[in-house]
């Protein structure tokens, strides 16, 4: 069984982040993500969430500049005191919230930085991050993000995250599975999942190459959802894409793989 979630960061984007809440439960969802919540408070978020019996099952760390074109912070050497008050922002509205998953984004690699620098700097920001979101019994996710679309992204494949596993050694921190970034660095979809669905926490999806709605690329969903259904999975599964026309007429995935059996 399938726990479909939507992320309000990418889908809804023709109104406010307000008003994507009702969008979402008028579409049948009962899980929303949303990447970076904090335009909003968590009294405005919580108002949302109890109106429409939802559920906000993820959202991630601030990430610094980013999403702007920065280098972000939990990777960046020096910014090691910006990560930690990006941490206790980003847990208490998880806490408030109820939120299970939080996403750490690596960050780039700076032009003037050491890459080793950059990546001890993350497994000791990882380690920080662990340590405390588990107590709370939160799990902290890291993202595999495609270097097409973010070049000098610190984690871009299955190997290297499973390297920042290995470095952080703490059994709560799982990988945030994109399948979109992972058909962009070239990965077989199917098998990764199969051979690192123990250590998968979260799972996201869009085509390739446009990351946009299902069954408008190259990827088979047809098989994705199946094998999902059939594996030992129990977290999430969310949509995180642009849509290619209007969000509100881009859900025929949704009535073709999954509305038959609600």
């Amino acid at each position: 069984m399938i726990q479909l979630a939507v992320n309000l960061s990418m889908i809804f984007t023709e109104v406010p982040l307000i008003e994507r809440f009702a969008l979402a439960k008028k579409h049948g969802f009962d899980h929303v993500e949303i990447q970076f919540p904090y335009e909003l408070s968590i009294e405005q978020i919580r108002e949302q969430l109890e109106r429409y019996s939802l559920n906000l099952c993820l959202i991630n760390l601030p990430a610094g500049d980013l999403m702007q074109g920065g280098n972000g912070l939990a990777g960046i050497p020096g910014k090691e005191s910006e990560f930690y008050q990006a941490l206790q922002l980003g847990l208490r509205y998880a806490l408030a919230l109820h939120v299970p998953n939080i996403n750490i984004l690596a960050g780039k690699q700076p032009y003037d930085a050491d890459l080793l620098s950059c990546l001890n700097t993350l497994s000791d920001n990882l380690k920080l991050a662990t340590h405390l979101l588990s107590e709370y019994r939160i799990q902290p996710l890291i993202e595999m993000i495609n270097g097409t679309d973010m070049p000098r992204f610190l984690i871009q494949n299955i190997a290297q995250a499973q390297d920042i596993l290995d470095a952080v050694q703490h059994p709560a921190l799982k990988l945030q599975y994109d399948c979109y970034h992972m058909a962009m660095m070239g990965e077989d979809l199917i098998s990764t999942l199969h051979e690192n669905i123990h250590q998968i926490g979260h799972i996201q999806f869009a085509d390739c190459p446009n990351r946009h709605e299902p069954n408008t690329g190259d990827l088979h969903f047809n098989r994705i959802f199946e094998w999902i259904k059939q594996s030992t999975y129990s977290g999430f599964t969310a949509a995180e894409y642009k849509p290619s026309l209007n969000s509100e007429q881009s859900f025929a995935w949704k009535q073709q793989f999954f509305d038959h059996i609600e």
